[in-house]
């Protein structure tokens, strides 16, 4: 079985990767199993760099603020601000201090230099204004879909001024409370200002779509599509601050199954403008369905990968991340009998293994989970290895 493991694993490399698929795909999803590990960001990097020289990529999306992620892509793309204010401004989830993403950043500034428009890198932020315990206040997305309309259509077609959504949002602060999270009662989600910002944002974004042979005549194609990731994350933002306040037991699946959806939106407009990588935790991107348990309660959502593949089809492809070791976390060499552990044992300290020539290898014996000893990481899911296309696996993870 050893041999046959073997023959299955390449090197991480995009012609490698290219090869183990059927077809190129138009959105390659590399998941991580764990965040903040600048070691396996080097090795997203360095796809992707491969990806843009070898095989015609030009966009980056990772799991951060969508609406954040504008500030970098238009540095990236245009110049505007410096290096270390964008690592300031436009990355959520402190992955601004990481140096590979300072690096990332850098880089492809320097591709685009010099660049025509429509050979340059772009970049996407692909969660929605979201953080563990709140959610933002939809202010920036509704303010700034009604002043890309408002700047373009006949005031009379508007549903409200620019002064009644002020008075409707109110303090941002009172909508990205922390500890809605916990208490319920406390989200203004269900207030009736809530409820007419919803039905008013429902008639940007159909105000939107009906106006579109005027809107992409009078701007650019960049601002309309900048218009609909306000649009997507208004609604989006209203829609899970709703949910927010419920006390139901659906509260939590309906809250990430949300999640779930505003990625994977972020992502299908990603893929409208050309081939992409994509780069989040793997339970992000996998094709089954996502579970957890909070208690005794269990959840089912499905992921955003499942969402993507439902759309695109063999156009998606997803490499998951596993890793042997994170010593400086506790997580030390994987029992022999899990999938790390059969991965562990050969002698690359990096590679890409053909999934499914690994589970035709593995064949009837089937690995057993590994039991993670710190919370931070997840280990892969022997059920789910048909679910790969590839395995990138890392023998060891060092102090970032």
């Amino acid at each position: 079985m050893a041999t046959d493991i073997k023959d299955a694993v390449h090197a991480v490399e995009a012609a490698s990767v290219m090869r183990l698929l059927p077809a190129r795909p138009r959105l390659l999803a590399l998941g991580e199993p764990t965040h903040g590990e600048d070691l396996l960001l080097d090795v997203r990097n360095e796809l992707f760099r491969q990806l843009v020289e070898g095989e015609g990529y030009r966009t980056i999306g990772i799991e951060s603020d969508c609406l954040m992620g504008l500030v970098v892509d238009d540095y990236v793309t245009w110049g505007t601000g410096t290096l270390d204010e964008v690592m300031e401004r436009g990355f959520s989830h402190g992955w601004g201090a990481s140096a590979a993403n300072r690096e990332l950043v850098r880089w492809m500034r320097a591709y685009n230099e010099g660049r025509p428009a429509s050979e340059r890198l772009r970049f996407a932020g692909l969660d929605g204004p979201l953080e563990i315990s709140h959610a933002a206040s939809p202010r920036q997305a509704l303010t700034a879909l009604h002043g890309y309309l408002a700047a373009r259509v006949d005031a009379d077609l508007l549903p409200c001024d620019v002064e009644t959504l002020d008075r409707l949002l109110g303090a941002d602060d009172r909508w990205a409370n922390p500890a809605t999270m916990m208490d319920p009662s406390q989200s203004v989600g269900r207030s009736a200002e809530a409820r007419e910002l919803r039905l008013l944002a429902d008639d940007l974004v159909a105000l939107l779509e009906a106006e579109t042979p005027h809107l992409i005549a009078a701007s650019s194609r960049d601002e309309w599509d900048r218009a609909h990731l306000y649009g997507r994350a208004a609604t989006g933002l209203l829609r899970y601050h709703h949910w927010m306040a419920d006390t139901s037991p659906g509260r939590m699946p309906r809250l990430l199954g949300l999640r779930s959806s505003m990625i994977a939106a972020n992502i299908l407009a990603v893929a409208e403008r050309g081939r992409a990588l994509v780069h989040a935790h793997n339970a992000h991107f996998q094709r089954d369905k996502s579970t957890m348990r909070l208690g005794d309660l269990p959840f089912e959502w499905w992921s955003s990968g499942a969402i993507v593949h439902a759309h695109l089809g063999e156009g998606y492809a997803f490499l998951a991340t596993a890793l042997g070791t994170i010593r400086h976390q506790g997580v030390d060499t994987p029992p022999p009998d899990t999938l790390e552990g059969i991965l562990y044992a050969l002698p690359e300290d990096r590679y890409v293994v053909d999934a499914r020539r690994l589970g035709a290898a593995l064949g009837d014996a089937r690995p057993a989970p590994r039991v993670s000893p710190w919370f931070g990481y997840a280990a892969l899911d022997p059920a789910h290895l048909a679910a790969y296309d590839g395995i990138v696996f890392v023998k060891d993870v060092t102090r970032s």
